[in-house]
């Protein structure tokens, strides 16, 4: 049955977003320590903006030799100063639809709470299909200094794996970003560790086009007004995929960046096949100390 074949590629489903800031699965988001001092602070994170918004997700195209026909769908995101750190969720479903007629039902749950020293990631992600649990992880992520550290997983088992040098979290890596695109950097290579693979940090390149203001431009919400912003592609390379060569990405994610850690104009493709997202509503979050 060529359903079976749909949900190896939709595996990928939760990591849509990682990347694209700050924002609980069915369990909220975790918060910090009672009492804990307030650590220090990356630089750019107080441009950051806590935020709400919802992407509707139409069907782009899909591979000569996929099964996949269609595909729709929604997501949410939800990013929260925590004080301390950025607690984000993203909530996405998927319908996807087979050449023969089929069609099935995949979703995802995910959500992690951030230090903003950019050092301690904690992370859960419930992925579902067909309305029953397909795959489940959660742990915690702590770097050192230098990048390098450990995720230690707690679903689905007991496990630790070591981060390389230069690792970075997802919040991280979008302050890196922004910081690349504005000083002219064209690519950025690192690994990262979000908490949507069980193998721990993914390697990642980053294409990053020309960082603009457009002084014409007339956004649809406020949160967008008066942003300079760039588009970015950010390919995705699993555990024995280091992206060297003519390596293929496991997925890869465009977007548009605003300053204040926005995104809209998404593009994500599963290898598969390739979805857009358009974002539909935009608001602020109140929050922080």
């Amino acid at each position: 049955m060529r359903l079976r074949s749909l949900l190896a590629t939709t595996a990928a489903l939760g990591m849509t977003l990682a990347l694209a800031g700050p924002a609980p699965a069915q369990q909220p988001a975790p918060a910090a320590a009672p009492g804990a001092a307030q650590a220090a602070v990356l630089p750019g994170s107080e441009e950051m903006v806590a935020h709400r918004g919802a992407y509707r997700l139409s069907f782009d195209k899909a591979r000569d030799s996929s099964d996949i026909s269609r595909a729709e769908g929604v997501m949410l995101f939800e990013v929260l100063d925590a004080c301390d750190g950025w607690a984000s969720r993203q909530r996405l479903t998927m319908r996807l639809q087979d050449r023969d007629g089929q069609t099935i039902e995949t979703a995802s749950d995910y959500a992690t709470w951030e230090s903003k020293d950019g050092r301690r990631l904690r992370f859960s992600m419930t992925q579902m299909t067909g309305g029953a649990v397909s795959n489940r992880i959660t742990g915690e992520a702590v770097l050192q200094s230098d990048g390098s550290g450990s995720a230690n997983y707690d679903q689905p088992s007991a496990r630790q794996e070591a981060l390389p040098p230069g690792t970075l979290l997802p919040m991280a890596h979008t302050i890196r970003a922004i910081a690349a695109a504005r000083s002219g950097q064209r690519i950025l290579n690192v690994p990262l560790m979000d908490g949507t693979s069980e193998d721990g940090a993914q390697e990642s390149t980053t294409i990053v086009s020309p960082w603009k203001r457009e002084a014409d431009a007339q956004p649809r919400f406020p949160l967008l007004g008066g942003q300079e912003s760039g588009r970015m592609r950010i390919a995705f390379f699993g555990k024995d995929n280091s992206g060297g060569g003519a390596s293929s990405p496991d997925y890869e994610v465009g977007l548009r960046y605003y300053a204040n850690g926005v995104a809209d104009d998404l593009n994500m493709d599963f290898g598969e096949f390739s979805v857009n997202g358009k974002l539909e509503t935009l608001e602020a979050v109140p929050g922080g100390c």
